[in-house]
């Protein structure tokens, strides 16, 4: 069990940098379009439809697609005073039951973005403004995003079970 569990960490490290790549090149693009965008209004007085849109869809996968790495690291914003008062068993409890349940919020979260994503690309639904993107590439995204923070929370609740003294 314990070698499955290094090797499903090990592939999901792989995994969570990958996205952090790309999640980093995304911020990368957002940023040039939204400065192409303020210049060429400034300068030029072009219209900037599609920048507007490209660098929300940037945004919104540098956001979810980072979402695991940002829980592999235990990045997240956490509130220690409460670990610190209580004794370590029952620290280890809490942690395994915030796990837990978010975990089933993200898997909740996926589920319902797939959903998206399948009736997005099925009914082939398009952004309302008139470059029309299709809505596929947010849901996918978001989809990839959470699928991934549920499996990270997923293997790091295992792992605390497996090994409780190795987070500490």
């Amino acid at each position: 069990m314990t070698q499955l569990l290094q090797a499903a960490d090990r592939l999901m490290s792989g995994m969570n940098k990958l996205m952090v790549l790309l999640g980093s090149l995304a911020l990368v693009a957002a940023s040039v379009i939204l400065s192409y965008s303020v210049a060429s209004r400034a300068f030029f007085g072009a219209t900037t439809d599609w920048q507007d849109e490209a660098a929300v869809f940037c945004l919104v996968g540098a956001t979810f697609l980072c979402g695991a790495y940002v829980q592999q690291i235990r990045g997240h914003v956490g509130i220690s005073a409460v670990s610190t008062m209580l004794p370590k068993a029952i620290n280890r409890l809490r942690v395994l039951i915030i796990d837990i349940a978010s975990c089933v919020f993200c898997a909740f979260f996926a589920w319902k973005s797939w959903a998206l994503f399948h009736e997005a690309w099925v009914d082939g639904q398009v952004t309302s403004s008139s470059w029309a993107p299709p809505l596929w590439i947010p849901y996918v995204m978001m989809s990839i995003g959470m699928t991934l923070l549920a499996f990270q929370i997923l293997l790091q609740a295992f792992g605390d079970v497996v090994n409780p003294d190795e987070g500490e």
